[in-house]
C-alpha cells in the first residue's frame, strides 16, 4: 500500500510537472505569434497573400529586405509590358510559370519572396502581385508608425507654404507618427487645399466653395 502510494504521488508530481511544460510551451508560442503578427487587421484575398507573407519574413527577419524585392517587382509589372504580359497570361500553364518564376528570381530574392511568388504562379494569381504588394507595404507602413498625408493645391507649393500646412496639420496627427507628406497638384481646384490624412478628407479648396455657394443659390 504504502508503495502505492508513493507510485501514485510520483504520478501525480510529473503531470503537474508535464502541466506546467506544457502550459510554458503555449504561452511561449502565443508569444511568437503574437510579435509576427501583422499591425493591422486587413481581409480579402490580396491581405491574405500579404499577411502570410509578413509573418514569414518577420519571423526570418527579413522584412525591409522582402519590401524591397517586393517593389522591384511591382515597378516591373507596371513598367514592362514583357513581364506584364507574362505574370496575366492566361495561356501559359501553372507549371511553366512557377519555373518561369524559379528561373527568374532563384537566389536573387530572399526565400519568402520566392515562396510567395511560386505560390501565386501554382495558383494562377500572379497577376494580383501589384496589388499584394500595395497591401504589404500597407502593413510595413503600420509597423513603422507612419502616417500618409497628401497635399493637393492648384498649384505647386514652395517650401515655406509646405513648412507652413504642415506646422497647421500637427494636431491632427497621433504624438510619435512619422508623417509621410505627398504634394500633388490639380489646377480643377482654382485655389485653396484638399488634403487627405489616412480615410480622412478635408476639402477647403476655392471649387468647393463656388459649388456650395451655387448649390445655396438654388
Amino acid at each position: 500500500p504504502l508503495g502505492r502510494y508513493y507510485s501514485l504521488e510520483i504520478m501525480l508530481s510529473n503531470a503537474s510537472i508535464l502541466r506546467k511544460a506544457a502550459t510554458t510551451a503555449i504561452r511561449r508560442s502565443m508569444a511568437t505569434e503574437a510579435a509576427h503578427k501583422p499591425p493591422l487587421n486587413l481581409y480579402g484575398l490580396n491581405a491574405r497573400y500579404a499577411n502570410a507573407t509578413y509573418i514569414a519574413a518577420s519571423k526570418s527577419n527579413t522584412l525591409d529586405q522582402v519590401e524591397s524585392e517586393l517593389l522591384a517587382i511591382k515597378n516591373s509589372a507596371t513598367t514592362s509590358k514583357a513581364f506584364s504580359s507574362f505574370l496575366e497570361n492566361p495561356l501559359i500553364s501553372r507549371d511553366d510559370k512557377t519555373k518561369n518564376v524559379e528561373d527568374m528570381l532563384k537566389g536573387k530574392t530572399s526565400s519568402v519572396t520566392l515562396n510567395l511568388m511560386t505560390v501565386l504562379a501554382g495558383n494562377a494569381r500572379l497577376s494580383s502581385i501589384v496589388g499584394i504588394t500595395d497591401t504589404f507595404i500597407q502593413l510595413m507602413k503600420a509597423k513603422r508608425g507612419e502616417v500618409e498625408a497628401t497635399i493637393i493645391s492648384a498649384e505647386p507649393l514652395n517650401k515655406t507654404m509646405t513648412a507652413a500646412v504642415q506646422d497647421a496639420m500637427k494636431s491632427q496627427f497621433p504624438t510619435g507618427a512619422k508623417v509621410v507628406l505627398k504634394s500633388e497638384v490639380d489646377p480643377s481646384i482654382l485655389g485653396g487645399l484638399q488634403i487627405q490624412i489616412g480615410d480622412k478628407f478635408l476639402d477647403l479648396s476655392v471649387g468647393s466653395r463656388i459649388e456650395e455657394v451655387g448649390r445655396t443659390a438654388v
